[in-house]
């Protein structure tokens, strides 16, 4: 009925009554976004007469209203089929200011037509696969970057780059062709990035290091909008992008890693906004390429060794809650570098931990960042091993018990599932500089054996990456608890009785040849079957194994 009425005055044209309707209609279904399938025929006719009204001279108000029905519409894939025509598509593109003749954002009076017309855009791009064809045949992402330069250092236009960028993010999501075009023709790299340089009103102190103002309000919630669009369209634009052939794309990619940085040292307008804009930039980072990412740490300025030093020596000498403040404001230090964003990546990363939940999308990413840095900068490791595996000192708990940044991780290398268990051991592995011994004095062997079976290192020894040689850094109380550590468990236990002690050679006898035929069956039967370790530390059937050591043996006869 609400179709039908809308109908019949849009038809008749006088633009106050259309507006007054549509302003109506507007209102009862804007949470609507499930639609009855026996109005559906009205809406098509519906869609198609306010694209017969967009075309006329109307007030800016009456095309407001049309669009914001049309956006409501939109939202059903339905009726996009028979409006979505090249003839429609430009209607829409004029009235978002998308055409090359349009070279200005001068009257504000239109910004509400421009935003509506690219939220009905999002829409239409998002459901109709003919709106994703014409979108390339109308090079729409060229417009958009058009756009945004308009927008560049404007004020009063956020609403308008954050729309700008959410299309540029799904063109770039749904049509992976459109990402090289964006890169590298359109050169969307620069731009998106100075979009979050203004987002975040960064003030440069050096090549790749900006001032943060630690006392600074958070970001408003328009600014975080847009950042967060901008860092969806950014992932999709380097989703390929791990190795840099020129130097050129080293430096812009040092660049946008500064502005990453920026990013997680910041806060948005409420908590979930910051972990949404942090996510995002973690994202983000996982395809920078690692040898662009050593501008996440920078040295300490003269201000902030200064600071430093005062703030330990104002320190009261118990570990209370009053050193909080004290230390609230300063900066996280590691060998003379500010470790400020690996701490944000450090709690976010415990932070999804403690969720429980969706770790696969939400914890692996930060994970996966975290390992590569690792692995290929020095000093984030040190810093990350010191946090997340000190020196031991209390071995009495098992290395899965207890609510330490390890133990959790710890837990995690037996999850069910197979991508998020391979991670967490290879960031602990990594931290431990790929060396077996030093993992399982950190873990356990029955928590480590998957990555060491995968890595064919259960005879022990190291991984293939080189690391530097530090000190030893056991602890008295872990080399005197050492003789007594279980090592499947990775924890001191008190000394058992051996049960065979008590037992005459007969019984020991006895009690071998069952386990014998025991094991014999359960293998005839395939319900077990007995591995062994080859020569290179890989598992494989005993046979198999028992077979190599012999051709081994015989070899090293013969070399005799």
């Amino acid at each position: 009925m609400d179709e039908e009425r809308a109908l019949g005055i849009v038809r008749a044209g006088e633009a106050g009554a259309i507006e007054r309707v549509l302003r109506d209609y507007s209102d009862k279904h804007r949470a609507t976004f499930k639609f009855e399938s026996t109005d559906e025929d009205k809406r098509k006719k519906l869609c198609e007469g306010i694209f017969k009204v967009l075309v006329k001279d109307v007030p800016t108000t009456c095309q407001v209203s049309c669009l914001e029905v049309l956006r409501i519409l939109s939202r059903d894939k339905r009726i996009l089929v028979p409006v979505t025509s090249k003839e429609n598509m430009q209607i829409l593109l004029r009235l978002a200011k998308l055409n090359e003749s349009d070279d200005s954002l001068d009257k504000v009076s239109e910004f509400p037509v421009i935003v509506e017309s690219l939220k009905c855009l999002c829409n239409i791009v998002f459901n109709s696969q003919m709106a994703q064809q014409l979108s390339l045949e109308l090079n729409l992402a060229a417009k958009l970057c058009n756009l945004l330069r308009k927008c560049k250092d404007r004020k009063f236009i956020s609403d308008i780059k954050c729309f700008d960028l959410r299309l540029l993010f799904l063109l770039s999501l749904l049509h992976t062709d459109i990402r090289s075009q964006l890169r590298y023709e359109l050169q969307g790299l620069p731009l998106l990035t100075q979009v979050l340089e203004s987002a975040f009103s960064i003030k440069w102190t050096d090549e790749y290091e900006s001032a943060i103002d630690r006392n600074g309000p958070p970001l408003s919630p328009q600014e975080t909008d847009c950042a967060i669009e901008a860092l969806k369209a950014l992932f999709n634009m380097t989703v390929d992008s791990w190795k840099v052939h020129k130097e050129s794309d080293s430096h812009q990619f040092r660049v946008m890693a500064a502005v990453l940085r920026h990013c997680l040292l910041i806060v948005g307008p409420t908590e979930d906004k910051t972990e949404e804009l942090h996510s995002n930039a973690v994202n983000l980072l996982s395809n920078v390429p690692v040898s662009c990412l050593d501008v996440l740490v920078c040295p300490l300025t003269h201000e902030e060794t200064a600071q430093e030093a005062t703030t330990l020596d104002e320190l009261p000498s118990d570990k209370t809650a009053e050193t909080e403040p004290a230390l609230k404001n300063s900066p996280v230090a590691y060998n003379g570098m500010n470790m400020e964003a690996i701490q944000v990546l450090l709690s976010f990363m415990e932070k999804r931990i403690d969720k429980g939940s969706s770790y696969r999308e939400g914890l692996t990413p930060v994970l996966s960042l975290l390992t590569e840095c690792s692995r290929a900068h020095r000093n984030i490791r040190k810093f990350l091993k010191d946090k997340v595996l000190p020196p031991l000192r209390d071995v009495t708990n098992r290395p899965e018990v207890g609510s330490t940044v390890r133990n959790k991780l710890v837990r995690l290398m037996t999850h069910v599932d197979l991508g998020v268990k391979q991670i967490a051991a290879e960031f602990l592995f990594v931290l431990c500089k790929e060396r077996v011994d030093s993992l399982l004095k950190y873990t356990g062997y029955g928590n480590a054996a998957g990555l060491l079976a995968a890595r064919g290192l259960l005879a022990g020894g190291r991984g293939d990456n080189w690391y530097s040689e530090d000190e030893d850094t056991d602890t008295e109380e872990y080399k005197n608890a050492k003789p007594n550590i279980n090592l499947i468990t990775g924890h001191l236990e008190e000394p058992m009785p051996n049960p065979i002690d008590e037992m005459t050679e007969e019984q020991k006898e006895y009690e071998a040849m069952k386990l014998v035929n025991m094991l014999d069956k359960l293998s005839r039967e395939e319900l077990l079957k007995p591995m062994g370790l080859k020569p290179d530390g890989t598992i494989t059937p005993l046979e198999e194994a028992l077979s190599q050591y012999s051709v081994l043996e015989e070899t090293s006869s013969d070399t005799d």
